[in-house]
């Protein structure tokens, strides 16, 4: 599967981060619920596991949470590819509200 990666910056140390990204996850389902659906996450320390589906996509990854940044990798199926770009720019930007705002 083609790989995307990502980081963002923020300044609210590891736990702030972790609270802000459950709240963007939990708002974007309800958010977009006919668009987004078979959400998953769960927490292993600091690195949050997430799997969704959007259009008939089913987007995987993880984001690893440290003081200063969220690092995002993730993956998206071959018949997605030409989405590839649209999708981890709209994640980042979805990160970047969430963590900074």
């Amino acid at each position: 599967m083609p790989a995307f990666s990502t980081e963002v910056a923020h300044q609210l140390g590891q736990d702030a981060a972790k609270t802000r990204l459950d709240t963007f996850l939990q708002k974007v389902s309800e958010k977009y619920p006919g668009q987004i659906g078979d959400m998953n996450n769960s927490w292993e320390g600091n690195i949050l596991k997430f799997s969704f589906a959007t259009f008939g996509i089913k987007i995987s990854g993880q984001m690893e949470v440290f003081d200063d940044k969220v690092a995002l990798n993730g993956e998206i199926p071959f018949s997605a590819m030409m989405f590839k770009g649209k999708i981890s720019n709209g994640i980042k930007e979805g990160l970047e509200r969430a963590l900074t705002t």
